[in-house]
């Protein structure tokens, strides 16, 4: 096992001990609270800091505003929830169905789809960008009666054996099919029997291939719908309608844009992904408007035509080809860094960069007559080769104003190198991928070794090798990344665990990308099982988290020797899980595992204290008092008497009654819970009161029934109290 995941300091970072008694009131929990996030961001992030922020009445601006029609450059770095998760297996959020009914322009051929989806299910092909799965969503929405309850199924689900699985559910969104899972007409007979008797529906997305639609028509008597998207104009118009709800502000808008730019931009090849970029540029525009250059030069579907010529201008200079590539992968991280990462690549590629031979070694101290040949020669090795705002210059991006950023207790500032153009890093990496075949083993090689410890550099290294994996194909798509996968390298492992979540992306990969994760979770090697454990951490596992939670059952083996690498990065995984959205997935899982033996048993107690860390869903269950209120107090019961496990379980529900003393709801949760607890007080509990007690009550909630429970235990009333406890006869307070 690597020092860097297992040193003396580690393990008290961790966060076993208890956390700080300060008051916080209505204040700002920084990541410091939380160090075990810091070795691994989660699903959407890349260890920038999270913050959970209670202050009533109060206007905070806690950093940049991300969401609705604002547009960023994914190809590079982002920061937690600056990208959306689309599920692809299990519960379609809320959230995502809100999105795709915002401002969504109804095609033509929507009432016939409609009516196709009354037979139980609709084949929906189309091409990528054209909205296929914005309208598959509002499609389900629509024939359910506006029903929020939908689920996606994985690409590589077997249809001929697969079964309504949630009785409330009205809607299955299949994202791509399979070859391997050949469909039939006694299938598709079958699929509409089941979801009649459920009164759900499905659509399928799939690619507009001629072929496979003929093959739909003629071999399942389906009527498959084309998704071709209305008129830009007609999508521009009801994205920016949703976008600006004011009708004087988008008339001052639109005011700003020079007569025809907008007839211009929209062209009829403009397909609606294309369209919500434009809009966001056009609604996010300041005082001033947007410019006719500013405008151009930001939208990403005018990149593709960009690249091969962006290639071409900058050849002769390996310099700046390698910056060109390093800014493409590191997008959005301080200019240094890029600079570092090119200088990298130059010296592995050994000359490979150099369009044109050495003229002579007069460099390297040679002056022999012999040596000398004729033509241009560029040092490699001089350091004023080209100045920082010139390489800016020559691969088209800019030095971003200076942004404050947070680390682990401390912040800091940085000045990210962006490129003008949206989405102008993934492009020109996918030509020079594709079109310079020896390319690709010097990036590969770069990228594997990224330095040690520099866990800000994973996300973006795995997701281009994550994107990599799907330019290439073939079976051995995916062999570069398992090397990473069983790596000493902590780093690498991280790397690894980000392209197998974005190659996960790619419906023809995911289904290698399971099998794979499925095969190492059972593996003896604790590298691979900790490399199963991050992934599940990415958006692979949010999207799917039942597949996620069997995941991190199989590979956790307890938490001796290197398998404590293993069960820090499952522990992580669970409550990257749990606070993005599937905490019922996630408890349900956790309360099946506390019934089982060793190990489930103690994953589940040894990972519960810090899913309390996430009050809202526990504060609901308490509050509607519903099948899982009784599970909920027994696994605090058992936390709190599990002497390795009170520090967590104690400040965790300390910082629960800090934040119901603003929050009435919160307060009627936390009184109920104590209340629970106080009916079967052992050494646990008793402490837990102790340390209320002792607290400052101006600001705590449920100070009193802790005052009350122990007031009733020194005259001996309580009858529940288990007195065999060491702890039992012994008055802390």
């Amino acid at each position: 096992m690597s020092a860097e995941e297992h040193s003396p300091d580690a393990e008290k970072a961790d966060g076993e001990s208890r956390l700080p008694d300060e008051p916080k009131g209505p204040a700002v929990q920084r990541e410091e609270d939380y160090p075990d996030d810091d070795d691994f961001a989660g699903p959407s992030g890349t260890g920038g800091s999270r913050y959970y922020i209670h202050a009533p009445y109060a206007n905070l601006n806690a950093g940049s505003v991300q969401g609705d029609q604002h547009v960023e450059n994914v190809s590079g770095t982002v920061g937690r929830g600056g990208r959306r998760v689309e599920a692809h297996e299990g519960p379609i959020s809320a959230l995502e169905i809100l999105q795709a009914q915002a401002g969504f322009a109804e095609p033509d051929w929507f009432p016939t789809a409609l009516t196709e989806l009354d037979t139980g299910v609709l084949f929906l092909v189309g091409d990528p960008g054209t909205g296929r799965r914005t309208a598959a969503l509002n499609l389900l929405c629509r024939h359910t009666g506006g029903s929020m309850d939908l689920r996606a199924v994985d690409s590589d689900v077997d249809l001929s054996s697969w079964r309504p699985t949630q009785a409330g559910a009205r809607g299955y969104l299949v994202y791509g099919l399979l070859p391997q899972h050949p469909l039939g007409p006694a299938v598709i007979a079958n699929l509409r029997r089941l979801l009649s008797d459920a009164h759900a529906r499905m659509v399928i997305v799939l690619p507009d291939d001629p072929e496979l639609v003929r093959s739909l028509s003629r071999d399942l008597h389906v009527s498959p719908v084309r998704c071709e998207p209305p008129h830009p104009r007609a999508v521009f118009d009801a994205l920016f309608e949703s976008a600006v709800p004011s009708p004087a502000e988008r008339d001052r808008l639109l005011a700003q844009l020079e007569p025809g730019m907008l007839d211009e931009l929209l062209t009829p090849e403009l397909v609606p992904v294309q369209v919500a970029e434009l809009v966001a540029a056009v609604s996010g525009a300041g005082d001033d408007g947007p410019g006719l250059t500013d405008l151009r030069n930001r939208l990403s579907f005018l990149a593709e035509g960009e690249a091969p010529g962006l290639i071409k201008e900058i050849r002769d200079a390996p310099d700046g080809l390698a910056f060109l590539l390093a800014a493409c992968v590191f997008e959005g991280l301080d200019h240094r860094i890029v600079l570092e990462e090119a200088e990298r690549l130059l010296m592995l590629a050994d000359g490979r960069l150099d369009s044109v031979l050495p003229e002579s070694s007069d460099a390297d101290g040679s002056h022999g007559p012999s040596h000398r040949q004729d033509g241009p020669r560029l040092n490699p090795k001089f350091i004023f080769r080209r100045s920082l705002d010139e390489l800016l210059r020559m691969v088209r991006a800019q030095r971003a104003p200076k942004e404050i950023r947070s680390g682990s207790g401390y912040t800091y500032a940085v000045e990210p190198v962006r490129f003008t153009r949206h989405r102008q890093a993934e492009t020109v990496l996918r030509h020079v991928w594709r079109q310079y075949g020896q390319l690709s083993g010097l990036l590969t090689d770069w990228m594997d070794n990224v330095p040690r410890n520099e866990r800000e550099l994973a996300e973006p290294v795995g997701r281009v090798m994550g994107m990599a994996a799907g330019w290439g194909g073939g079976r051995r798509a995916l062999r570069h990344i398992s090397k990473l996968a069983d790596s000493d390298r902590g780093t690498s492992r991280t790397i690894a665990a980000y392209a197998l979540g974005m190659a996960a992306e790619d419906p023809i990969l995911a289904s290698e990308v399971k099998h794979r994760l499925t095969d190492w979770s059972t593996n003896a090697s604790w590298r691979l099982r900790s490399t199963v454990a991050y992934a599940c951490s990415t958006n692979f596992g949010v999207s799917r988290p039942d597949l996620a939670m069997r995941l991190l059952r199989h590979s956790y083996r307890g938490r001796d020797g290197d398998e404590y690498a293993v069960g820090m990065a499952v522990r992580r995984a669970l409550r990257e899980l749990f606070a993005a959205g599937s905490q019922l997935t996630v408890f349900r899982h956790l309360v099946d595992w506390a019934d089982r033996g060793v190990p489930d048993a103690e994953l589940s107690l040894w990972a519960f204290p810090y899913l309390l860390r996430e009050p809202s869903w526990f504060k609901e269950q308490l509050l509607a008092v519903s099948e899982f209120t009784e599970k909920i107090t027994d696994l605090v019961h058992q936390t709190l008497n599990e002497d390795e496990l009170f520090d967590a379980t104690c400040g965790a529900l300390i910082g629960w009654c800090r934040i119901a003393y603003w929050d009435e709801q919160q307060s009627t949760a936390v009184e109920t819970l104590l209340t629970a607890l106080a009916q079967d007080m052992r050494h646990g509990e008793l402490r837990l009161f102790v340390e209320l007690d002792r607290a400052d009550a101006s600001v705590l909630a449920g100070q009193h029934i802790a005052r009350h429970a122990l007031d009733a235990w020194r005259k001996g009333e309580p009858r529940h109290f288990s007195s065999a406890s060491p702890h039992g006869g012994h008055d802390d307070h």
